[in-house]
């Protein structure tokens, strides 16, 4: 894989009309732009946990697209309306997708985010060591 911006299937779109990519490879390292977890309808689930657990597939999907995984991450960064009293069911959540050694992690908390109703936006940065199991 080349260097160059990473564009799953299904996110040309949001390429193209906000003018970012999913992800940036640079070598071997992987820049992850912020996911907000959506359902299949594209709104953010009134439930924080599914919204959590859609976020963290959503970035599993963009690694998968990198040739990476869950395991090559290096770096976590999460943003969070209302920090505190979403942070136990994040990291419920984060801890079924996120195992040893874990990745550095920074927990911001912020009064918004881009998509209506979301709590949390979830980037990482990944360094490709492990090979990517096959989609």
């Amino acid at each position: 894989m080349t260097d160059g911006p990473i564009i799953p299937d299904g996110a040309e779109s949001t390429y193209r009309r906000f003018g970012f990519a999913p992800a940036y490879r640079v070598g071997d390292t992987v820049y992850v732009s912020g996911v907000i977890g959506r359902g299949a309808d594209g709104t953010v689930p009134a439930d924080a946990t599914e919204e959590f657990t859609a976020a963290f597939e959503q970035l599993a999907h963009v690694l998968r697209a990198a040739g990476a995984t869950m395991a090559d991450m290096v770096d976590l960064t999460t943003f969070h309306v209302d920090l505190n009293a979403t942070i136990g069911a994040f990291m419920a959540v984060k801890g079924r997708y996120v195992a040893e050694p874990y990745p550095a992690w920074t927990a911001i908390g912020c009064s918004a985010l881009a998509a209506p109703g979301a709590r949390a936006e979830v980037k990482a940065v990944a360094v490709l060591r492990t090979a990517a199991p096959a989609e």
